[in-house]
């Protein structure tokens, strides 16, 4: 399908109508059909997140909605008292993984990890902080020893977690730190309908365009180009990039970052088996007929990103953390500890986020 775009030329002199002619562009992986190898694949690895919070309840209602490919993690009496709360039926079994039975499996299957201190819904305890981290560095080092096939992790807040010791913004920084290898973690938030990545992220706008380096674009467009191609499985992925101004810049009228940066680097980058094309103006880059002629876009900031995303589908969207050498997916929400103790929260996103981890995993062993 072609759109029609109003974008920045690669003449700095003139504004056109690009016609933005891209890849066809596979089914939404979140729409796909389940693999027929599925039971083939090695369980994922769920943390709790703060157990104050929803992580516990939805963890429960996404496998009461099939997501029986998963292992938790937390305190397995911790679980009963919640699904018992929740009046959800849940048989549970510690984890083994010689009994194991996948998708067939009737149990919901516990890494059994006890809490320091008896959870309370709704107020976060810096008793449990350290369990928490400590969970989060058991998931990945059971990921990197090929014991899980991916890491799905549940919220935590990282307020938190600072009063024990971590030393990281945030809990993408902490699972790079994990990864070990110094790759720039890249944050992709993805629905059935889109795929978008903030160049930037919790930065002022005022600072954006001053952060924002060819290194770090360069850098960015390749761990794209990679994930889209060995997790989603797209032969040659097309990313358009989205201006950082009005109109991307309007010649320069409107701010000169497109004129005399964006563009001039986009004309001389290129990878292998990738299509990269912009700058475009974000204006017109995410109604449906422009989303069919892309497989991501690479936004400039965190609102460019997050707003289109989550308007297009709320409930739906998934955190995917690409550049790691292992697969790590989260729901894209928070604790909601003002809400935890309702035991009325929707699992939309983490079901989302298990379904995806499956998919980019079977992608990644060529299945």
């Amino acid at each position: 399908m072609v759109g029609i775009f109003c974008g920045y030329s690669a003449k700095p002199s003139s504004i056109i109508a690009v016609n933005f002619k891209g890849n066809i562009v596979s089914e939404p992986v979140l729409h796909q059909q389940p693999f027929a190898n599925i039971q083939t694949l090695k369980p994922l690895i769920l943390t709790p997140g703060d157990p104050a919070g929803i992580g516990p309840e939805i963890s429960l209602r996404a496998w009461l909605a099939g997501s029986h490919n998963i292992v938790l993690q937390g305190d397995i009496s911790y679980f009963r008292e919640i699904a018992d709360k929740a009046k959800l039926a849940i048989n549970f079994a510690e984890y083994d993984a010689q009994s194991f039975a996948g998708n067939r499996d009737t149990n919901c299957h516990v890494l059994h990890t006890p809490w320091p201190v008896p959870p309370k819904l709704g107020t976060p305890d810096a008793a449990n902080a350290g369990q928490i981290i400590t969970a989060i560095e058991q998931g990945v080092a059971g990921v990197k020893k090929g014991q899980f096939s991916a890491l799905v992790t549940n919220p935590i807040a990282t307020h938190s977690l600072y009063q024990v010791g971590l030393a990281y913004p945030g809990h993408t920084e902490f699972l790079a730190h994990l990864d070990g290898h110094g790759k720039r973690p890249v944050m992709m938030l993805a629905n059935a309908e889109l795929r978008v990545i903030p160049l930037t992220v919790h930065i002022p706008l005022s600072e954006v365009e001053s952060s924002i380096e060819d290194a770090d674009l360069s850098e960015t467009l390749l761990i794209i180009g990679d994930g889209l191609k060995r997790y989603f499985g797209l032969a040659r992925p097309h990313i358009a990039v989205a201006g950082l101004n009005p109109h991307a810049g309007e010649a320069g009228y409107l701010g000169r970052f497109e004129v005399d940066k964006l563009a001039p680097f986009l004309a001389d980058f290129t990878l292998e088996d990738v299509q990269i094309s912009g700058p475009y103006s974000a204006d017109s880059l995410f109604h449906k007929e422009a989303r069919d002629t892309y497989d991501a876009v690479l936004c400039m900031y965190h609102d460019q990103a997050l707003i289109p995303v989550k308007t297009v589908d709320f409930f739906n969207s998934v955190n995917v953390t690409l550049g790691l050498d292992f697969i790590r997916t989260s729901p894209d929400h928070g604790t909601a500890f003002d809400r935890a103790a309702r035991l009325n929260a929707r699992p939309d996103s983490l079901i989302a986020a298990i379904k995806l981890a499956e998919n980019m995993a079977l992608n990644a062993h060529g299945n």
